[in-house]
């Protein structure tokens, strides 16, 4: 399985390297997420509650951090028993690029392999759980940046005034509307 994407994130590089490198915030912003506790420098145990399709599992899992290069990027080595469900693992590089003073690009590239009754729901499924997962991730993720750094989102601009044309034609087509409706 290979999964690829990109994600705008409302911080500046820095902002979404320190939460990117946050467990409390990764924790609460992955799906089904229990724990994710460091046990080394830069390694972590995870247990995730897992569905694919028809089947659901807890998986227990070690993630490891490589090639760190703050506050631009890094990859990420995991892998995961899921007891009967089966066994995922995998590589992911994830790559920060700034867009302006408060949008982050976030890059990412995905590839990994499962075995067991995982394997044999299908790849089409599996796929479909992960594409899920990416975008419940960055839901909870992009909210959670928004909080954390009282983030406030461009505003839809300003309409200008109507003329008194419009106007007009507004009363009119309302005027219109009432006496079709019988509620003149």
């Amino acid at each position: 399985m290979q999964l690829n994407g990109q994600e705008t994130l409302p911080v500046t590089q820095a902002q979404a390297w320190e939460a990117l490198n946050d467990t409390e915030m990764l924790k609460a912003a992955i799906s089904g997420c229990e724990s994710l506790t460091p046990i080394g420098e830069h390694e972590y145990e995870a247990l995730l509650a897992v569905s694919v399709g028809p089947l659901k599992a807890k998986f227990k899992g070690r993630l490891k951090l490589s090639e760190l290069n703050p506050p631009r990027s890094y990859q990420i080595a995991f892998e995961g028993q899921g007891g009967a469900a089966g066994h995922g693992k995998g590589e992911a590089k994830v790559w920060l690029e700034v867009l302006g003073p408060q949008q982050t690009q976030l890059h990412y590239s995905v590839v990994a392999s499962v075995g067991g009754k995982l394997a044999q729901v299908g790849s089409r499924l599996v796929d479909m759980a992960a594409q899920k997962m990416a975008g419940d991730f960055f839901a909870a993720f992009n909210a959670a940046l928004q909080q954390r750094y009282a983030v406030r989102l461009p505003s839809a601009p300003a309409l200008p005034p109507k003329s008194a044309w419009q106007r007009f034609l507004d009363w009119y087509l309302g005027w219109l509307g009432r006496i079709f409706t019988g509620k003149v």
